[in-house]
């Protein structure tokens, strides 16, 4: 079989194994050719082993050929005489275009250097206009040669390709074979390595004659530069399998922009003129950096206009005209009597973006993404929200608020936007999206006080002081004495009160000494303040270890300031949850008003200046509804799913598999409630009554204990009673049943030493609804006891997509979950979980491994995945033959390290000479901001069920596509985002939706199918699990040190520290490991 690739020249490859030419002529120089003939010559007169390759370079100025032959040890050699011949021409005549190259190159670096010694505004502008654009130009040049020079050749153009295609074949006499250059792909989307050696690249393949090294399919384009993964591309146009199409409209926007224009892209460093004092790191705060460019515009508005000018905040400037480059100074003061404060701005010239690259991107000209243009115009489409509204994060909220947003305790739910630009299908589409956060009310801090502190009561300050401190350290405030309104952020409160604060005033002409000054004197001189609460004390707001004394009374909360969600109280979070989730027709309506906003991303008229316009209206889709799943129950008992809500009861229905219980005891840690007291007599029986209904037999239980819900406060009494229960139940109980009265956080450390040091599986549940022994909450809790204990609830009656045949497939689930933003030393906690059936795929087992504070990337992944394929060997006498891996958690800028880092290590652990599984790789994102709007209004507002879209605002070409899989009771559902980034199994887009839809309806815990797939959301509860742990052993070291002397509790903490990144603390008990139980559902 031939194989062409067509550059200037056309190199057309056939096999010939017994061809006798040497080299005579062609692209390659006299040195080179003379070392091919020298190597080729000592091959034949030993002739160890056969040619594999010949090579027949035709040029396209000359009928002459030039055959070569390569050794099969040395077949990356016609990677090189491919790269060598597409510069065209004979090496003499490529020789002398480089010389004559690289001598213009140097003479205008010689201009450049000239010009450097003068500045800028001294040249003609025609002169610097003309530089830069000669430097651009070759720097661009440059860009091409160097990836030219690392190109392969299925790396090519598409435009090469066909028209390579269509060259006309050689007519040499050798029979058709396959030309072996690198590894075989299992399918035209799967990734793949082109590796030159043949026993680290993969298996032989043979096909009619032998084959010396694995086929590479040069159809497929999954190489990067340094044998680096790149994600698949699509397979296919789309999937076509569905029970109906559906419309629905989708909150991207599709974006327009002038091909022709150009975003001039600048650097920006600002610097304070004066050095960072001692012990100052000198960095400038991100609201002072756009303070100091709108000074500059203002300054300047012909050479900077600020409605043609894009700033990132950081050292990014997008300008749709030319800015002039150099060094200015900007002076201006916080306040009017503060001192003036000068930062030196220089501006240079990084490149000029010109959009016709990305008009070739989506036209298909240009094979990789120009992300600086994009990332230029997602700048400039932030750029007037920036400026009229508070930025948080990547967010936006509105600087006023109403009394309808207020929670209580000085808090109020902030409606903002979030937003984003990214190419898809249709081109670049402009993604909006309603968001509502929490805020603190921007009133007087006297104000805030009275609401936040409960009982807050200004003539009996002493008593509050403690909470008062609490909640205003380390907020901003503005001050209301100065005119500017100068912001500074709460250190602490004074020691004293007011009436009694003084400090030394300097003589600024140094003719006195220092003298005596009260502050309830100095703020009725200097600003005319007279103090009224002189009895409370002044909040600190000095900065490196500077006193700075301010009246509360003169201090109002900056806003925009977020409050922690975990702090609020239920009432608040409640309402918050309100807010956050509407119903689909008015999140509908609200971001299309924020489309069209003044202070939104299309106002302003700065998009305008770079001739990006947004089309108002929602994209219009045609989604597909895939059909669910069979499902069986016990008793061989088949399950058809309602279509409109894919739910199933089991009312007069078994589970598949149930365990029996024979051994198991209740704590009753409500006993001593006053309000909330379990009924034992009435749970007990009911419990055992819905277990045995749903095919899980269950005895009464070995015993019935009582205890007190302090007990959670006492570590020591808490671990006394779990031992005593272990104890009394000689190590054999197989579930234990804790009732408690409320929520307490002592329930992590009841977790975590029930099951890595005991190793006992326990069931917590609320004394409230336990009383009321609803049969749908009974049932919910039988589902989770036989889970727990390796019961089966509901399987799939027909196997998976693309695995009906024989050969046993894993799922495995990978989740990392990181402490709170405030919180910068907790560990981020990773979790691997895996299936240990086949072909139910439905129990899991689970490992979990501390890490470095809030890193993405699992650093044990292979570790654990090895642990997991060797516990499945031994459950089922064979190890996994296919693997799918889901990760849950990374964003799109993390796909390089999950493929080429995450996905390596997994490979590096478990194959072996004689194991080497098929891996599928797949990330499933709910973090994005797509959402989902049936056109056709139905009785909730949401898309229904099993909806899936693979069209338009999905990938340009990779393997990608959006499923709602469950049924929206809330607010508006959020479809799960499905990558694929590696695929050995050659999945079909319908394979892999129906394959994923399926397994979302094997959720252990309801009857439904859940919106992400299991193998995540397993990996995601135990995560969650391992952050428990993590919080146990912290509160018992916290308890252990304030119970111990000064001497011991250091040793202690020190101790712990070095406990919570050890990866034995968070390990099961081997009983729960060895038994692969589900305990973390």
């Amino acid at each position: 079989m031939t194989r062409e690739a067509v550059g200037v020249n056309k190199l057309i490859i056939e096999y010939s194994g017994t061809s006798q030419k040497l080299p005579k002529s062609g692209c390659l120089s006299p040195k080179q050719q003379a070392n091919t003939e020298d190597r080729i010559g000592s091959d034949r007169k030993v002739q160890r082993n056969p040619p594999l390759f010949s090579l027949t370079l035709t040029h396209s100025s000359s009928s002459s050929s030039s055959f070569i032959n390569i050794h099969p040890s040395n077949h990356r050699y016609a990677f090189l005489i491919l790269l060598v011949c597409r510069n065209g021409g004979s090496w003499r005549k490529n020789r002398e275009r480089e010389r004559k190259r690289k001598s213009r190159e140097r003479e205008r670096k010689r201009e450049r250097t000239r010009a450097r010694t003068r500045t800028p505004h001294a040249l003609p502008a025609a002169v610097v206009n003309s530089d830069r654009r000669e430097r651009e130009r070759e720097r661009e040049r440059e860009r091409e040669r160097t990836r030219a020079r690392t190109r392969t050749p299925h790396a090519l153009p598409a435009a090469v390709i066909n028209s390579d295609r269509k060259a006309p074949r050689s007519t040499m006499g050798s029979p058709p074979t396959t030309t072996c250059f690198g590894p075989e792909p299992r399918h035209s989307g799967s990734a793949a390595f082109i590796n030159s050696d043949p026993e680290s690249a993969g298996s032989t393949t043979t096909s009619g004659n032998t084959c010396y090294g694995p086929v590479l399919n040069f159809s497929s384009c999954q190489r990067e530069t340094g044998d680096k993964l790149i994600p698949v591309t699509r397979p296919d146009k789309g999937g076509t399998n569905a029970v109906r199409s559906v419309p629905i409209r989708v909150n991207h926007f599709f974006v327009k922009f002038k091909s022709d224009n150009i975003i001039m892209h600048y650097d920006v460093d600002i610097k304070s003129e004066a050095p960072p004092k001692k012990g100052s790191s000198g960095k400038i705060p991100k609201s002072t950096l756009f303070m100091i460019r709108e000074k500059l515009s203002s300054d300047n508005p012909s050479h900077f206009p600020a409605s043609s000018i894009a700033y990132d905040g950081e050292k990014n400037i997008f300008s749709a005209v030319e800015l002039p480059t150099g060094k200015f100074k900007v002076e201006f003061s916080e306040a009017e009597d503060t001192k003036v404060y000068s930062f030196i701005v220089t501006i240079n010239l990084v490149k000029q973006l010109e959009l016709q690259k990305l008009s070739d991107y989506f036209s298909g000209k240009l094979p990789y993404v120009p992300r600086e243009i994009l990332q230029a115009m997602d700048v400039v489409m932030k750029e007037n929200p920036a400026r009229c509204m508070i930025s948080v994060g990547r967010s936006f909220y509105p600087h006023q608020f109403s009394r309808e947003d207020e929670l209580g305790y000085g808090i109020i739910a902030s409606r903002g936007i979030q937003q984003s630009l990214k190419p898809t299908a249709q081109g670049p589409s402009f993604c909006l999206d309603f968001s509502v956060v929490p805020f603190l009310k921007p009133v007087p801090v006297l104000d805030f006080l009275k609401e936040h502190v409960n009982r807050f009561n200004l003539d009996d300050f002493k008593n509050f002081r403690r909470d008062v401190e609490a909640a205003l350290q380390g907020l901003k405030v503005r001050v209301a004495h100065r005119r500017t309104g100068q912001k500074f952020t709460v250190v602490g409160l004074t020691s004293q009160e007011t009436r009694d604060l003084s400090f030394l005033a300097e003589d600024l002409e140094g003719k006195d000494s220092p003298k005596k000054v009260m502050l309830v004197d100095y703020f009725k001189e200097k600003y005319d303040r007279d103090i009224i609460y002189k009895h409370l004390p002044c909040l600190d707001v000095g900065k490196n270890n500077r006193k700075n004394y301010v009246p509360m009374e003169f201090c109002t909360l900056v806003e925009g300031q977020r409050y922690p969600k975990e702090n609020m109280d239920r009432n608040s979070t409640q309402r918050l949850k309100q807010e956050s989730l509407p119903p689909p027709a008015v999140r509908d309506n609200k971001i299309c008003a924020m489309v069209r906003a003044s202070n939104g991303p299309c106002g302003g008229g700065i998009i305008d200046s770079f001739g990006i316009d947004v089309n108002k209206n929602m994209t219009v889709v045609s989604a597909r509804v895939i059909e669910p799943p069979v499902l069986k129950l016990g008793g061989s008992s088949r399950i058809n799913v309602e279509r409109d809500k894919c739910h199933w009861n089991l009312v007069g229905k078994w589970v598949v598999e149930g365990i029996p219980v024979d051994r198991w005891a209740v704590i009753d840690f409500s006993a001593k409630d006053r309000y909330n007291r379990l009924d034992p007599n009435w749970f007990i029986p009911k419990f055992i009554q819905r277990c045995e209904n749903l095919g899980i037999r269950m005895k009464e239980p070995l015993f019935y204990e009582t205890a007190n819900m302090l007990a959670f406060s006492n570590f020591s009494v808490l671990r006394g009673l779990l031992d005593q229960v272990s104890k009394k139940a000689r190590g054999q109980i197989q579930i234990l049943v804790c009732v408690m009265a409320g929520r307490h956080p002592g329930y992590c450390y009841l977790k975590w030493y029930s099951e890595t040091v005991i190793g006992m599986v326990t069931q917590c549940c609320l004394s409230g609804p336990a009383n009321k022994a609803s049969d749908q909450y009974l049932a919910n809790l039988a589902l989770k006891l036989n889970a727990k204990l390796g019961g089966s609830n509901v399987e799939l009656i027909e196997r998976l997509p693309r695995f009906e045949g024989e050969g046993h497939v894993m799922f495995i689930g990978a989740d990392v979950n990181h402490p709170g933003s405030r919180n910068p030393t907790s560990p981020s906690i990773a979790a691997v979980v895996a299936t240990m059936n086949w072909p139910s795929a439905n129990r899991y087992a689970a490992r979990i491994c501390p890490q470095a504070h809030r890193v993405e990337k699992i650093q044990n992944i292979g570790g654990m995945c090895l642990d997991l394929v060797e516990n499945y060997a031994r459950a089922n006498k064979v190890k996994p033959e296919k693997i799918v891996v889901f990760r849950d958690g990374v964003s799109e800028g993390q796909f390089d390290m999950v493929l080429n880092e995450e996905l390596l290590d997994i490979k590096r652990a478990i194959q072996t000479e004689n194991y080497r599984p098929t891996i599928t790789l797949i990330v499933a994102r709910k973090r994005h901001l797509t959402r989902m709007f049936p056109q056709e209004r139905n009785f909730n507002g949401n898309v229904p069920p099993g909806t899936v879209v693979d069209t338009t605002v999905v990938h340009l070409s990779e393997f990608d596509f959006y499923l709602c899989s469950h049924y929206g009771t809330l607010g508006t559902s959020k479809p799960t985002h499905y990558h694929v980034l590696y695929d050995e199994h050659g999945f079909s887009s319908d394979q892999i939706q129906k394959l994923t839809y399926n397994l979302c309806f094997t959720f252990a815990r309801c009857t439904k199918p859940v919106s992400l797939v299991p193998p995540v959301y397993y990996a995601d509860l135990a995560a969650y699990r391992g952050r428990m742990y993590y919080d146990a052993m912290v509160a018992e070291a916290e308890s252990s040190a304030s119970a111990a002397s000064s001497s011991l509790s250091s040793s202690s903490s020190s101790s712990s520290y070095g406990a919570w990144l050890d990866e034995r603390s968070y390990r099961w008990h081997g009983a729960l490991e060895k038994g692969n139980m589900m305990f973390f559902v």
